[in-house]
């Protein structure tokens, strides 16, 4: 190798740490992604249902002043919580077929109306249509001491029956559901 050679390495090696501090990466979301799995355990690799949903949270606020009141809300923040069932289940009567959803929640003082919607990848509830309603119900809201700061969404098994809660400062719901 002559030496001019040498000096072009040298040059590239020292200005590669330049380089590699220009990398842009984007600081944490205020509203974390995060994913519901059933079953529950990480041993068991086949799933019935994964939810992913972005986790907003209170900060000083309350949960009347984040989510609107008597309107489609995307039960969640950014994109709307999305719900992939690997399996048939079968939630208030109403047989889903295995596929990918999204969970869309309307926000009243007593209870709160469940949707499961055909449409997928969309943000907010912008573009939500009732058309594409797969299921809709209404189930009691449950109001508990314990405060959550963020929103919470997990599966739970009681007496063999899965069933997905959901959570929030004080705000508390459940949707039982079997599995075909």
């Amino acid at each position: 190798m002559n030496i001019l050679n040498i000096k072009k390495i040298t040059l590239l090696l020292l200005l590669m740490p330049l380089f590699i501090q220009a990398q842009n990466f984007s600081n944490l979301d205020k509203s974390p992604m995060d994913q519901a799995k059933y079953p529950t355990s990480n041993r068991i690799t086949k799933k019935v249902a994964i939810i992913t949903y972005s986790r907003p949270q209170l900060k000083g606020r309350s949960f009347n002043d984040i989510v609107p009141q008597n309107k489609v809300w995307r039960t969640g923040a950014n994109e709307a919580t999305q719900v992939r069932f690997f399996s048939d289940v079968e939630i208030n009567q109403t047989i889903i077929p295995a596929g990918d959803y999204t969970i869309f929640t309307i926000i009243d003082k007593e209870e709160i109306t469940f949707i499961i919607n055909t449409a997928t990848n969309i943000w907010g509830a912008y573009s939500y249509k009732s058309d594409n309603d797969a299921l809709r119900f209404k189930v009691p809201i449950n109001k508990v001491k314990k405060s959550l700061e963020a929103l919470s969404i997990a599966f739970n098994e009681e007496k063999g029956l899965p069933s997905i809660h959901f959570g929030w400062e004080n705000v508390r719901f459940k949707i039982p559901f079997k599995v075909l």
